[in-house]
């Protein structure tokens, strides 16, 4: 009688494991399935779409990264950023930039609903969309102000005559799947940082961008830094931004001057 028992047992047991390893089987082969049902998506010009699907929507969160390593750990960068200490600040920039990680971002003009130039615009809450039309890319943040970036695709060059903007003049072109955009004419430092954690720039500002998607939840950024007024050299640093499953615009408001909602929506609300 007890053999007859201990082997029912076993049977029992024998029964679970079979069905704990056929459920594992069927879950890994979902996650299989929609992976492979995730690939990086085209649009009609033929070109990588930064953008989601109609099975996938949503937009880019960027709250992670930087252009350079502060610390070993620091999440989101790309493998070619440099140790912060081997950014090649002129003196002034330096210390400024040292002076903005002690304050963090109390003096940070997006704060302020000012428009996010530079890198500082993939810092963005909320998400931020990039939209392609084929001779022009829109790249349109939803927590900044209402204002969105411009690059021309059909082979323009920059104006001679260009007057300085937030976010300066930006002409891009495809090298293979990777999106490249050239901007000059920026305004100066008292008008926006480069990034989040305050780097500073001149209106000598030149950027290079490249923009590539390696599968479709993440996004490459990476930005190439010439500016002969606040560093000896050219450098590059980056990070991924992830893909914000369902993330749609809204009508975030913060504008120039939005200091006092309260009042602006009235005091018995």
């Amino acid at each position: 009688m007890k053999g007859d028992k201990a082997m029912k047992q076993l049977n029992s047991l024998a029964l679970v494991i079979t069905l704990l390893v056929a459920g594992t089987g069927t879950v890994q082969a979902q996650a299989a399935e929609e992976a492979e049902e995730r690939i990086v998506p085209r649009n009609e010009f033929g070109h990588i779409s930064f953008a989601g699907t109609p099975d996938h929507p949503g937009n880019w969160n960027g709250l992670l990264g930087s252009l350079a390593n502060r610390n070993p750990n620091q999440r989101g960068n790309i493998p070619e950023n440099l140790p912060y200490d081997k950014v090649p600040f002129l003196p002034w920039a330096k210390e400024l930039h040292a002076q903005r990680l002690t304050e963090g971002g109390a003096s940070d003009p997006h704060t302020r609903c000012k428009p996010s130039g530079g890198a500082r615009m993939f810092h963005t809450p909320y998400g931020l969309e990039i939209l392609d039309t084929g001779d022009q890319v829109f790249i349109i943040g939803v927590g900044s102000p209402h204002s969105w970036r411009q690059i021309f695709m059909d082979g323009r060059e920059h104006p001679a005559d260009l007057e300085p903007g937030w976010y300066g003049h930006s002409v891009g072109h495809w090298e293979g799947d990777t999106l490249v955009v050239d901007t000059v004419g920026f305004l100066g430092d008292d008008k926006f940082w480069i990034t989040r954690d305050g780097y500073p720039h001149t209106e000598q500002l030149h950027t290079i961008e490249r923009f590539s998607r390696p599968d479709f939840d993440t996004l490459r950024y990476e930005m190439t830094i010439d500016d002969p007024g606040a560093y000896s050299r050219q450098w590059t640093g980056g990070w991924f931004l992830t893909f914000g499953d369902g993330n749609e615009p809204f009508d975030y408001l913060c504008q120039e001057n939005n200091l006092d909602p309260i009042r602006m929506l009235g005091t018995d609300q």
